[in-house]
């Protein structure tokens, strides 16, 4: 049998498409988690870790040759992506994905600038690697859409273009990378349309039927001038996805009606 492929926040939304395609391919898998649980797949172990705090790390890399690091959050990642990667090379790993996002050496944010962080230390690291870049899942816009619907008058950032892609879509990316050959830094994978902030919001609000005043604002500074450039869109020879954020839309307005 082969060895479990470690899978690093395998109970998020990437984590959730990712794990039946990899179990659909005959492996089995480790999740890391903060949370251990049973599971009701044979196939499917939980395992507790703190990657920020490096607990637990050397412990679930055991008899691991493959990791799929999808683990991330607003800060840190840098930091937690080293402490895998020290532990990864103690174990033998011998080939090392992660997920990363488009602009992670162009916008000087500090969640970019983790990313980019996290990118040198797996390259690096002497395992044999592949990182993606993908664009911003369509889940992200609806969680901003939803949030700023909550508004009476919607700010509108000049300037901010979005390349979504469908999550499932860099699920699928992932596994076929995750089973093949390392391949170093692979092409982007972004949605097929690109929008503005304001096309977000007006798609959002026809689909759920609401309406609300929407006010042009500018974003100051670096950050700013990087989103007017689209320093966070992929535009030259990306590899592009096929659902679009309306289809996205359609699909999840429709699951609110039926739940109503």
């Amino acid at each position: 049998m082969a060895n479990p492929i470690l899978v690093t926040g395998g109970t998020g939304t990437l984590g959730g498409h990712v794990l039946p395609l990899l179990r659909e391919a005959g492996r089995t898998v480790r999740v890391l988690s903060r949370n251990p649980r049973e599971s009701s797949d044979r196939g499917v172990e939980y395992v507790g870790c703190d990657l920020l705090g490096g607990e637990g790390i050397d412990a679930a890399l055991d008899g691991v040759e493959t990791v799929l690091h999808l683990a991330g959050g607003p800060k840190g990642d840098d930091v937690a992506t080293r402490n895998l990667v020290d532990a990864a090379s103690r174990a033998g790993v011998k080939h090392l994905v992660y997920i990363s996002v488009i602009g992670a050496d162009t916008v000087p944010l500090g969640y970019f600038q983790a990313k980019l962080g996290a990118e040198r230390a797996i390259a690096e690291s002497g395992i044999p690697w592949t990182t993606l870049r993908a664009a911003q899942f369509h889940d992200l816009l609806l969680t901003m859409a939803e949030k700023m619907a909550k508004m009476p008058v919607i700010p509108v950032p000049g300037g901010i273009r979005f390349q979504p892609v469908d999550s499932r879509e860099v699920a699928a990316r992932l596994v076929e990378l995750t089973l093949g050959e390392p391949a170093g830094l692979v092409a982007d994978l972004a949605g097929p349309k690109v929008y503005g902030m304001g096309d977000v919001n007006r798609t959002y609000l026809q689909a759920r039927g609401k309406h609300r005043l929407m006010m042009p604002v500018r974003v100051p500074g670096k950050a700013g001038r990087a989103y007017r450039a689209g320093d966070n869109l992929s535009l030259n020879n990306p590899v592009v996805g096929t659902r679009t954020w309306e289809d996205f839309l359609v699909e999840k307005v429709e699951k609110v009606e039926k739940v109503a």
